[in-house]
């Protein structure tokens, strides 16, 4: 490893040169790829630095507790004990540092919940976690976008909802998310008091490139009619919704939450475009575990990540057996805790694969 890692050094000071090469400071295209390399090593090095550090301060106080006076060795001797613990945490930091990246992490994503088993209450509980997840959203200072939302019945609910959530590293943070999400509560409706329980679903798909997914008109059919939901004046006077369906896959994406057909069509073919990319990656993935079929599920209330029950105010992550009693507050967009230790188990399952 450490041999990995001064060879990542060497680079990052080349890399350095050239960023301040008038050349290259002068081509942007050329200027831009290898900052984005820079910045993509930047963390491993500076951190192999300060483990470099640490190991020169350990062999040093080594030294001294061989030839040092009784004074110096007592100071030696203590502070080796807090350079070790140091040491070994900066190890498995690297180590982490260094495992393959999935390159969608610094990715924007498309969010999209829908309801399963339930009914109605499942329609309600789709609010509920669009709400959370723009509340989370909006704690971290990033922006949030309805793409497409379809309304059921007269009590706020939603079939589903689509959203867009922009930031650099949106996909490595949210990705965890994609599953079946189980809600244990007293519908409003309920009048003898039962508890009932309804699924949600919610797939976390990474935005992808013109580039990468390059769609043939040819293979669209395009229908635009009357918007059906909120909107505003022009909704059910102007053909502005937008369904685009592509053919060789039997894709189908609409949207209708703007009120200009272009924008509505532009959405949809951005949606388009993450959903063939998670199809192509599925395809290429031998284990297809990112799958959007496997990320959701059937919808079927007995394929859970996650329960949120009403009653007793927890929610439990089933994947990483965590409960959190504080339901109202992760309602509320603070499911961080839920993220990072997801985030910190599946780094632990890719390093025990690493080490096999």
């Amino acid at each position: 490893m450490l041999e990995k890692l001064r060879e990542i050094e060497k680079r990052y000071e080349e890399l350095e040169q050239l960023l301040s090469d008038p050349a290259v400071i002068g081509d942007y295209n050329g200027y831009k790829k290898y900052g984005k390399e820079h910045s993509d090593i930047s963390d491993v090095v500076l951190t192999y630095r300060q483990y470099e550090k640490t190991r020169l301060q350990l062999d040093e106080n080594r030294e001294l507790l061989k030839e040092g006076d009784e004074e110096l060795k007592a100071l030696a001797k203590e502070e080796n004990s807090q350079l070790q613990e140091k040491l070994e945490a900066l190890n498995r930091e690297l180590t982490v540092l260094l495992l393959p990246k999935d390159p969608n992490d610094e990715r924007n994503v498309f969010l999209e919940i829908r309801a399963g088993t339930g009914g109605e209450e499942a329609s309600l509980f789709v609010a509920d976690l669009f709400r959370m997840y723009a509340r989370y959203a909006e704690r971290c200072g990033w922006k949030v976008e309805v793409v497409n939302s379809s309304q059921s019945g007269g009590m706020g609910g939603f079939k589903e909802i689509v959203l867009l959530i922009e930031w650099k590293a949106a996909y490595g943070r949210l990705k965890y998310e994609s599953g079946v999400h189980r809600v244990q509560r007293v519908p409003v409706t309920e009048a003898q008091g039962r508890i009932h329980t309804s699924a949600v679903t919610v797939a976390v798909l990474p935005e992808a490139e013109e580039v990468e997914v390059e769609v043939d008109p040819n293979d669209l059919r395009i229908d635009v009619y009357r918007s059906t939901g909120h909107g505003g004046q022009s909704v059910n006077t102007t053909d502005s919704a937008v369904r685009i369906t592509h053919l060789p896959t039997g894709l189908v994406v609409t949207c209708q939450d703007e009120k200009s057909q272009h924008k509505n069509r532009a959405k949809a073919m951005k949606v388009l475009r993450a959903r063939l990319l998670d199809q192509m990656r599925a395809e290429q993935d031998a284990s297809i575990s990112q799958t959007r079929k496997l990320q959701v599920g059937s919808g079927d209330r007995s394929e859970r990540i996650r329960t949120y029950n009403f009653p007793q105010g927890r929610v439990t992550d089933h994947r990483v057996n965590l409960t959190l009693y504080n339901l109202e507050d992760i309602l509320d967009g603070a499911i961080q805790p839920f993220i990072d230790t997801l985030i910190t188990h599946y780094q632990a399952e890719a390093l025990k694969g690493a080490a096999r």
